[in-house]
């Protein structure tokens, strides 16, 4: 839990989110301690499983990944009863960036990413919907990003 931490461990993350790059000594002299103590508050943050893994962010633009879609999926009754399945088949798509269970008229919400409308149209017809015990899969194009990030708000 957040209220676990001190205030350096905070802003210890805090930073990390910006920069994972940055090395313990600038993260030292930024927050005010010593390297050799800031560098056991970050190892007692990643055994503790606060920081789950470093990862490099790409431009999904640079890289030809133009289309970014929500799809709504709700399952039948028949496709609710075979959901390990369902989740197993889900995460072998590469498009699929994240898969919720959600509350409410839909059971799912996806993030894909494709190069364009055509390879959604693909991705749609010869992977999603052959999913046994898909009922109903809503498709939202997104038009633009007004915010996209990954950075969790840790309040000091």
């Amino acid at each position: 839990m957040l209220n676990e931490l001190d205030r350096y461990e905070r802003q210890i993350l805090t930073i990390l989110q910006q920069d994972a790059t940055r090395t313990t000594t600038e993260i030292a002299e930024q927050i005010g301690l010593s390297q050799a103590p800031c560098w056991r508050r970050i190892q007692r943050l990643r055994e503790a499983g606060y920081i789950k893994t470093q990862v490099c962010l790409l431009d999904r633009h640079k890289i030809g990944l133009n289309m970014l879609v929500f799809v709504e999926v709700k399952l039948t009754g028949v496709g609710r009863t075979n959901l390990a399945e369902f989740e197993d088949t889900i995460r072998s798509f590469p498009e699929v960036l994240d898969c919720f269970v959600l509350m409410g008229s839909v059971d799912f919400m996806l993030r894909v990413v494709v190069p364009d409308i055509e390879a959604y149209e693909q991705f749609f017809y010869n992977k999603l919907s052959r999913i046994p015990g898909i009922l109903d899969a809503n498709s939202m194009v997104v038009m633009s990003e007004i915010k996209s990030t990954t950075q969790m708000p840790i309040l000091n």
